[in-house]
């Protein structure tokens, strides 16, 4: 039985290093910790070297010191296993746990993460100070739960030490076990690429052409490298559960080659995420049309509520992000802590830790500020935290449990992520269809999920979604097809993007013809298909019925023949060889109907067949502008409708009801100014 994010109340807190700080600090921090209406505490996930100073040497005393306060002060406690930082006695003495690159440099002790998920020794000495942990925390006072390790696969998700060409190697004997089938699965006779002996297999490895692997043994990499990641994660999580079985066990980050839905469902009670909405706006595309900056990381978080429904974040950010050398992220401006912590509520967030209590002194994240800045007086951001903290005092309680609504779901699988990171020819393309998507459906005020394509999913699952968008899924297997007809045949609706379908599970192409597993739910088959890149001009296309009339058609343009009487041209390519050409089709299949739009898509086409498919926004008394996002969280007996102002400036929007703001209480109908960056939420 898992246990829940939050039961009494919302809970609220701080990520927080005891021992960077004089202990002559910490009564006063904890005092105002709770003076802002905090409840809870991160520690402990970069101490190992505190817990444990000399091998098989365990002292508790500075930390029992720091619960024992926190507590005294009416502060929960989160307590991180610390294997994300190995101490220096441990990598110097045993240097094989050390991680290795790609190109065979053995990654050396400092900063974080360099260690190997593979080593038996590493994995030894990691259960070993997660039992000494759990032994003495178990039944502490105040000690709620166990985040394991931190972020795992953050800052480095491959791995190249021989334990781990060693445990990829018998990861494969015991999927393939025997290499004919192996050799089957890579397409070795390629390029004479076949083994003759297991010891010849290895992870991928330097190449004449810079990092470029047999395409099916690097899918097969990432597969290996999620699976050796989560069986890292149960050595600690197994002793957590036998050994403080009341407390909570979780751990924190999204990060790549790591199927997160499998690790939280075997091994974690619920997800949590580390949320900084300003990545959006550092690592953006300057060419990229009506970007949705801050606003888009609603879809990352979309991706966490697929895995938890109601999930923690434990880390907030909350002031300007930086490590001295790179990631200068601007200071958030007044209000922007606020709405982003609203933000990760609105999507399913039940409990918050912002990070950090204060901004360190010293280290590589001297520049990633908390709330407190160096100097330790008040400022702007302890202000605003505090009027946070007294809000969900109040209003967070009836927020617990609730859950997100969403009529359509943006589909991904992990198998198409890992095969795309690799494959030019079709992963790209998913993450700017998603994007293009998102805004749509955002500008729209449609709320969204993420659903992932697992093995397990069912039909219930599917069916609870009256649209599904699936942009580039290439590899499909006729298994998946049968399942999405299923959902299309009891009256879903499908979207497809160009170069769906056409991939086995192997990442090697179908003998057939496109879309492959795709071809029977659509109707159609791919007659031609190109690149649109370099000298080859974008296209554009011309719908039958629309508004708009003429969108562009981006950056691969799939040519489509009707096979099936039920299929209808929506629209047209109208320029280039093919002018004239289907480009978008609708096939009518049982209750349904399954879309095939030709090219990767933007925000213009996705607005169009949102209108196309009748989508609408699931609240009709309320009018809005386009600045405000609009979500929804739904429990037994209420409904509560998240409107959040990512502009600067104030808005007006305009309600056909009355409502009251859960915030602050006040009732309010006709048209109402919402302040820059302001947020309401109505019941």
């Amino acid at each position: 039985m898992k246990k829940p994010v939050a039961t009494e109340k919302f809970e609220l807190g701080v990520c927080y290093y005891p021992e960077h700080w004089p202990e002559s600090m910490w009564e006063d921090d904890y005092r105002r910790m709770r003076e802002l209406g905090f409840t809870i505490i991160r520690i402990g996930e970069f101490a190992w070297s505190i817990f444990e100073p000399v091998q098989g040497e365990f002292q508790f005393g500075l930390f029992d010191r720091a619960i024992d306060l926190a507590h005294k002060h009416g502060l929960q406690v989160v307590l991180g296993t610390p294997t994300a930082t190995p101490p220096a006695w441990l990598t110097h003495k045993y240097p094989e746990v050390l991680n290795v690159t790609y190109e065979g440099v053995t990654l050396q002790h400092g900063m974080r993460r360099h260690y190997n998920y593979s080593s038996p020794k590493y994995r030894e000495l990691c259960a070993r100070i997660t039992e000494q942990m759990a032994v003495h925390y178990g039944n502490y006072p105040g000690v709620v739960g166990w985040q394991i390790d931190n972020e795992l696969n953050c800052e480095i998700s491959e791995f190249y030490s021989e334990s781990d060409h060693k445990a990829f190697r018998e990861w494969l004997q015991q999927k393939y076990v025997t290499l004919e089938r192996l050799n089957e699965a890579w397409g070795a006779v390629f390029w004479n690429q076949s083994y003759s002996d297991w010891s010849q297999v290895y992870l991928p490895r330097p190449t004449p052409s810079p990092k470029q692997p047999n395409p099916h043994q690097a899918l097969d990499e990432k597969r290996f490298i999620s699976d050796n990641t989560i069986s890292f994660a149960e050595n600690q999580a197994d002793i957590i559960r036998k050994l403080a079985p009341k407390q909570w066990v979780t751990t924190n980050g999204l990060f790549g080659h790591l199927d997160s839905h499998e690790l939280t469902d075997e091994l974690l009670d619920f997800f949590s995420y580390d949320s900084y909405p300003q990545f959006s706006t550092i690592f953006y595309d300057p060419n990229e049309r009506n970007p949705l900056n801050d606003r888009g990381w609603g879809l990352s978080l979309s991706v966490v509520r697929s895995i938890s429904p109601n999930f923690c974040i434990m880390e907030q950010q909350s002031g300007p992000g930086g490590w001295v050398n790179r990631m200068d992220m601007p200071s958030p401006k007044p209000g922007q802590m606020r709405l982003w912590t609203y933000q990760s509520i609105a999507h399913g967030a039940d409990m918050v830790l912002y990070f950090r209590w204060r901004t360190a002194t010293m280290g590589n994240e001297i520049y990633w500020h908390g709330i407190n800045d160096y100097h330790n007086q008040p400022n702007r951001r302890v202000r605003e935290a505090g009027q946070i903290g007294q809000e969900l005092a109040g209003a967070g309680q009836a927020l617990i449990g609730t859950r997100n609504q969403a009529n359509v779901a943006i589909v991904r699988d992990y198998a198409n992520e890992w095969d795309g990171e690799y494959d030019v020819w079709h992963g790209p393309f998913m993450w700017k269809s998603n994007k293009e998507w998102y805004k749509a459906l955002q500008q729209k005020h449609i709320p969204n999920d993420v659903l992932y394509l697992r093995k397990k999913t069912t039909l219930e699952e599917l069916a609870r979604y009256d649209v599904l968008i699936y942009p580039h899924p290439a590899i499909m297997t006729d298994e998946t097809a049968s399942l999405l007809d299923e959902y299309v045949q009891q009256g879903g609706k499908l979207i497809f993007g160009c170069r769906t379908g056409y991939k086995d599970e192997r990442g090697q192409c179908y003998m057939r013809p496109f879309p492959g597993a795709a071809r029977d739910l659509c109707g159609i088959t791919v007659e031609e298909f190109t690149m649109v890149k370099g000298s080859r001009q974008p296209t554009t296309i011309s719908w039958s019925g629309a508004a708009e009339g003429v969108t562009g058609a981006d950056d691969f343009n799939d040519i489509l023949q009707i096979e099936d009487d039920s299929v209808e041209v929506m629209a047209v390519y109208a320029s280039d060889y093919y002018a004239g050409k289907p480009a978008v089709t609708r096939n009518r299949r049982g209750k349904g109907e399954v879309w095939y739009y030709g090219a990767v898509f933007n925000e213009q086409a996705a607005s169009i067949i949102i209108d196309q498919v009748s989508l609408q926004s699931p609240v009709d008394w309320l009018v809005l502008p386009e600045d405000v996002e609009l979500q929804v969280r739904n429990g037994t007996s209420s409904s509560y409708t998240f409107l959040l102002n990512y502009s600067e400036a104030p808005v007006a929007i305009h309600l056909h009801e009355t409502k009251m703001d859960l915030l602050s209480g006040t009732t309010l109908s006709g048209e109402v100014t919402m302040e820059g960056f302001g947020v309401l939420i109505l019941y």
